[in-house]
């Protein structure tokens, strides 16, 4: 899983409305469009970047696809963000040699 696309597709604020919307319905194009008010072009864009994602699946129903979360994917991302939270911090910066600006400041 490529966390860095993930967190890419999740910086753009349509997008991570998109998702909010799709976490409560699954939603087409035009009725994201609708709620969103902007273009199904520009819905269609946001889309397609988070299915890359691989946030979103979609399904056929009818002539329109619908839209909803994976949400293992997402539930993976929050691991991630968890384990990042809580690596060791291994030591201190060796290659200043105790001259490091930070040091200095904090005196």
């Amino acid at each position: 899983m490529e966390y860095r696309l993930i967190f890419k597709a999740l910086a753009d604020e349509n997008r991570m409305k998109i998702v909010q919307i799709l976490l409560k319905h699954s939603m087409c194009v035009r009725s994201l469009s609708k709620k969103l008010g902007i273009t199904q072009a520009a819905v269609s864009q946001h889309i397609k970047v988070l299915r890359e994602a691989g946030l979103l699946k979609g399904e056929k129903r009818g002539y329109f696809m619908h839209y909803e979360v994976d949400r293992e994917v997402l539930r993976a991302l929050a691991e991630h963000i968890y384990a990042l939270a809580d690596a060791e911090k291994a030591g201190e910066c060796h290659s200043c040699h105790g001259n490091c600006h930070h040091e200095k400041e904090e005196k």
